[in-house]
């Protein structure tokens, strides 16, 4: 009787472990659907305000200096706002709970864009606007990662299934609100941009909370003794120079090709290419990228940029050499930034996640906006455009010898 009631209470366990892991499959299954179509919301938001943004300002009346002005305020936010998101997420341990508020919190800033500004006013709301907007992306990647981990590591194929919808979402933004915006005028500008932000907040509902991200007693832990890591530091640099190499891309490539001559038609079909190839490339990592060899493609995504930018700079005025420098898009950036993710999911884990992506954003995204942009627009206008692209090659083999000295103080690589 004793054996056959020790009997029932051993199947009684093994069919709540087993529930237990498909509760755990079903929640992880839901955490990277709604990441997903919050990836395509975060994304849409950038493809319709990047673009379309400057030629609002500049209907409203500003002149040269302020347009340039406000559209370098969403790089300044993402030198500091992501980590303090981080740190809260981490702390609270309710990663989700702030998505959604930073969602909110976006979409009620955008309602000011609806009222007549100062030029003043409107710097202040755009400065606000990203700084709550500068949680949601970082933090995303953090849920993304967590659902996306296993024992051996994060399943890029898993990640860049998800991910993969930013790309497209930002693509299907880009050219239909282009469509709209050139039909119906840029005072409809705001309106859409609204409508973006509370989709997207809208979305941020559906994301489930976490187990491992309730909050606990015990204290976060302390983030000096990995940062101290000599491969965390020189993944650190290389993710820095890496973005900065895309600087040239981001804010000089369009310019770059006008001055050399090439039709706008040519400019969107360039661009479109490096979008198009990113999104493949999402899709069908995974037969290519594992956990063990991400310093080999940060070192190769490097090499290949400096290859990329070097041939955008010395043969500008090719179309074929400018297709197969934005077809390198895949390694450059996708390839990349997984790689890059994978990594902080390493060196980060637990309740360091959400303080390690804050970094990563902040290192890569954010200071490297600030600098490319200063630096780039100094070099342009003393020694021309060609001057960024051949700046940005360097920048990419200083990015590969910093991931190849990471992969050298790994011990897991």
């Amino acid at each position: 009787m004793r054996r056959r009631a020790g009997g029932d209470a051993g199947d009684r366990r093994a069919h709540e472990r087993r529930l237990s892991r498909v509760s755990d499959a079903v929640l992880q299954r839901r955490a990277l659907l709604a990441s997903a179509a919050l990836s395509a919301a975060c994304f849409a938001v950038i493809g319709v305000f990047n673009p379309y943004a400057p030629l609002w300002f500049k209907s409203l009346g500003l002149g040269a200096f302020e347009l340039g002005l406000m559209a370098s305020l969403p790089s300044w936010t993402r030198v500091a706002a992501p980590y303090v998101w981080g740190v809260l997420a981490d702390r609270s341990g309710e990663r989700v709970a702030l998505i959604r508020l930073a969602a909110v919190l976006t979409a009620c800033t955008a309602t000011a864009y609806l009222l007549p500004l100062s030029t003043p006013a409107l710097a202040a709301v755009t400065l606000a606007l990203f700084s709550f907007n500068a949680a949601i992306v970082p933090l995303t990647e953090t849920v993304v990662a967590q659902a996306s981990s296993t024992a051996g590591g994060m399943d890029a194929g898993r990640y860049g299934r998800v991910r993969v919808w930013g790309s497209v979402g930002f693509l299907v933004s880009v050219l239909l609100f282009g469509m709209v915006l050139e039909a119906q005028g840029m005072a409809l500008f705001p309106v859409l941009l609204l409508a973006l932000l509370a989709t997207q907040a809208a979305i941020a509902f559906a994301l489930p909370r976490q187990p491992e991200t309730h909050a606990t007693d015990e204290p976060a832990p302390q983030l000096a003794p990995v940062l101290l890591e000599p491969r965390v530091r020189w993944f650190f640099a290389g993710a820095f120079f890496m973005v900065l190499a895309h600087i040239a891309l981001y804010v000089f490539f369009s310019l770059y090709l006008d001055a050399l001559g090439h039709s706008k038609r040519v400019i969107g079909v360039l661009w479109g290419v490096s979008v198009a190839i990113e999104i493949v490339w999402f899709w069908f990592q995974g037969r290519w990228l594992s956990p063990q060899r991400v310093h080999g493609w940060l070192v190769a995504a490097g090499l290949v940029a400096a290859l990329r930018f070097g041939a955008t700079a010395a043969l500008g005025t090719e179309f074929w050499v400018l297709l197969l420098a934005q077809a390198a898009h895949a390694i450059t950036f996708a390839a990349q930034h997984t790689a890059c993710v994978a990594l902080v999911s390493r060196y980060f884990p637990g309740r360091l996640r959400s303080r390690g992506q804050a970094l990563y954003s902040m290192g890569a995204y954010g200071l490297s906006g600030v600098v490319g942009g200063v630096l780039g627009a100094a070099l342009a206008s003393e020694l021309g455009y060609a001057a960024v692209f051949w700046a940005a090659a360097v920048s990419g083999l200083l990015s590969a010898a910093c991931h190849w000295r990471a992969g050298r103080c790994d011990p897991g690589h």
